[in-house]
């Protein structure tokens, strides 16, 4: 006779069905906690989208939504937790972090079979809270609802956003702010700092269960590897460098790569003062904490080999019995990386500027218009987006706009037209597949900073609205939202953003 859990018919009586795993590993892994209750619940956006691709019952979930949402009810089958973790915040490792304001409700499995978390951010104090209160204020909330569902709609591996709610209750920071919960769906929530945890207290037999479940849940494929350790390193690496390579194509910015924030799964994960470049610079930070420029744009790649390095080290144990061999071998995938990562943003980048085939040259071309970019402060998503429009157009007048000098750019256009009558694509099929590369909208900073001022100042949520229908489709001009894809003006420029916590 079969459990209740996996019972269809219990099943369909309740609008999750919770399918739970992590609860499953040894109890050092997370600490059983219930969210807090809050005061006045109140929804502000109710993803239906995603929650139907989970196989969510929307109409009984939207019925009480508030409640779900904030942590008030809990679903049948939920089996909520904290997830220990460690990791190194700015190089600096901390061997106890956790969730401190976030609760795993449970899981769910998606039409196509993968295993997705469910988790509440600013649910309350848990025992990794640090002294914290456990709790989220509005801002954070919106931004990371905003910016998450950008990302997906930009195409980058990334947690998703399934609802946001009021609590009716302030949180303190810096001022008085009104609180607020966000629901993050995640492929999971393991992390490089849930490996350091068990690995700092010299927790090999941890490392091991985490890994076979790591395995398992994203890399099946590697199980029956003959170093399936080693394997498990070389798929994260992977993934990695195929991430950060797709950030660096849109601009984005994390600012806080920390150990603790990078996923195993490979997506993106932690919205917290991440932002996307308007003019280009390389050395472009705008996290308020990131006072040394260590997780700058351009230095994004580097730190996702040192965190990788960091993996690695965990896994020394399991990956040879010789610690001289362990590391031989491990060393050998991070070092690969740094191929990797150039491989998949070397590719993205001919995408970007209009190339098919490859020629020795072309790292040079691309080079060479981000230094002219740089030199002449051009906007780094209408670049791109104009560029698209010439592939098929003589008409250089939009481009030109971006520089400083309309001029500047004259040199670098010859060149890059005399290598596009060396690809065989046709200028209109190349103009058409520039566009579906270089995004029209990104979520740019100042449009967040408003639409977060007019929601917690004023209780006013539609340019937070606005800003996800237009950010839905960024691919695509939508010309009634045409000044969403313009730049800032100099008193428009967002210069810091904040973690929140």
């Amino acid at each position: 006779m079969s459990s209740p859990l996996h019972d269809d018919t219990a099943l369909r009586a309740t609008p999750v069905a919770f399918d739970n795993s992590y609860v499953r590993l040894p109890p050092q892994f997370f600490a059983d906690q219930a969210p807090t209750p809050v005061t006045a619940p109140q929804l502000i956006k109710f993803n239906e989208a995603l929650a139907r691709e989970l196989g969510l019952d929307v109409e009984a979930l939207r019925q009480n939504a508030a409640a779900i949402f904030s942590g008030n009810e809990l679903l049948p089958g939920s089996q909520p937790i904290a997830m220990a973790y460690a990791g190194h915040q700015f190089g600096n490792f901390v061997p106890q972090l956790g969730d401190g304001r976030a609760i795993l409700l449970g899981e769910v499995k998606d039409g196509n079979g993968g295993r997705r978390d469910i988790q509440l951010k600013g649910s309350g104090p848990t025992p990794f809270s640090r002294r914290g209160d456990g709790r989220a204020a509005l801002g954070p909330v919106l931004r990371e609802y905003v910016v998450s569902e950008a990302m997906h709609a930009l195409g980058i591996p990334t947690t998703r956003a399934l609802a946001a709610v009021i609590t009716g209750e302030p949180v303190y920071r810096e001022e008085v702010l009104p609180g607020a919960i966000f629901t993050r769906v995640a492929a999971s929530h393991i992390r490089v700092g849930t490996f350091q945890f068990f690995a700092a207290r010299g927790d090999t037999e941890s490392v091991r269960v985490l890994a076979d479940h790591v395995i398992a849940r994203h890399y099946p494929e590697i199980r029956d590897r003959e170093n399936p350790y080693l394997s498990l390193l070389e798929a994260v690496a992977d993934r990695q460098a195929a991430l950060i390579a797709r950030w660096l194509h849109v601009g984005f910015i994390h600012g806080v790569m920390n150990t603790d924030n990078m996923t195993v799964s490979g997506e993106t994960i932690d919205f917290g003062p991440c932002a996307f470049m308007d003019t280009y610079d390389p050395a472009t930070v705008f996290s308020s904490i990131d006072r040394n420029g260590r997780y700058a744009y351009a230095n994004q790649p580097a730190i996702g080999q040192w965190n990788l390095a960091r993996l690695g080290e965990t896994l020394i144990p399991l990956i040879d019995p010789s610690v001289d061999t362990a590391i031989e071998l491990a060393n050998v995938i991070i070092k690969a990386y740094g191929e990797r990562f150039q491989a998949y943003w070397l590719s993205g980048m001919r995408a970007k500027i209009g190339l098919t085939n490859e020629e020795d040259g072309d790292l040079e071309l691309i080079q060479s218009l981000l230094a002219t970019m740089q030199q002449q402060e051009a906007d780094f998503t209408l670049t791109f987006r104009r560029l698209a429009a010439l592939a098929a157009d003589e008409d250089v007048t939009d481009f030109a706009a971006t520089f400083n000098d309309p001029q500047a750019a004259a040199p670098w256009l010859e060149r890059w037209r005399e290598r596009l009558a060396r690809d065989p694509q046709t200028p209109a099929a190349r103009t058409a597949a520039m566009r579906k590369v270089n995004p029209a909208f990104i979520p740019r900073n100042h449009r967040i900073e408003q639409a977060i001022e007019a929601a917690v100042d004023d209780g006013d949520f539609s340019l937070f609205e606005a800003l996800l229908k237009v950010l839905a489709t960024p691919y695509e001009d939508q010309p009634a939202f045409a000044p969403y894809g313009e730049p800032p003006l100099p008193a428009e420029r967002v210069l810091q953003t904040f973690c929140g916590t």
